[in-house]
């Protein structure tokens, strides 16, 4: 988040208004309106640095939520403002790990329609783009990040859980070591 990007208010309307089509089923052999590989090599022509077949067979796309999480993602890093800071190989990183990662919290309508995971994603993206909203210090957007991170989300309360979990082991082992005291010095009287 070395960088100031984009208005956040300007991106998540890119989002908002991401095109119904990009939403209709990943293509699966031959049956489909949407073809990734094609949405992928058509994004990185622009940025020009195209993908070649090796690099997009680098996507093994595997879950149609996570195609049609992608599909959605290249209509939102085609706008110029974000093109300027990918390349190809973030591209593939961003398509491949993290919008990855998203697609694994929530299906991918939700980034479109939940204003909260809508801003999730928009600064999830960013973040990967070393970008941080127009306005926002670096500390404000990794602290407003956090706040919206899923993954966050979820490992604080596994932590949580955790430390819960050590803490009971430890009363109880405390009070097992009470009670044997307790009998010990009882049969030593």
């Amino acid at each position: 988040m070395k960088h100031e990007g984009p208005a956040l208010e300007t991106l998540l309307r890119r989002l908002a208004d991401t095109p119904r089509d990009f939403l209709d089923p990943p293509r699966d052999g031959h049956s489909s309106t949407v073809h990734l590989d094609a949405l992928v090599f058509d994004i990185s022509h622009e940025m020009g640095e195209p993908c070649s077949a090796e690099d997009l067979n680098t996507l093994k796309w595997s879950t149609t939520n996570w195609k049609t999480l992608c599909a959605i993602g290249c209509w939102f890093l085609a706008d110029e403002r974000l093109q300027a800071c990918l390349g190809r190989t973030r591209l593939l990183h961003i398509l491949g790990e993290t919008v990855r990662a998203l697609a694994d919290e929530y299906q991918a309508e939700r980034y479109i329609l939940d204003p909260e995971r809508r801003e999730e994603f928009v600064r999830i993206v960013l973040s990967d783009l070393e970008l941080r909203p127009a306005g926002e210090t670096e500390p404000q957007a990794q602290d407003r990040l956090q706040a919206l991170s899923s993954t966050e989300r979820r490992r604080i309360v596994a932590a949580t859980r955790e430390a819960e979990k050590r803490a009971r082991k430890i009363r109880e082992a405390l009070i097992r070591k009470a009670a044997a005291e307790a009998a010990d010095k009882y049969t030593r009287e």
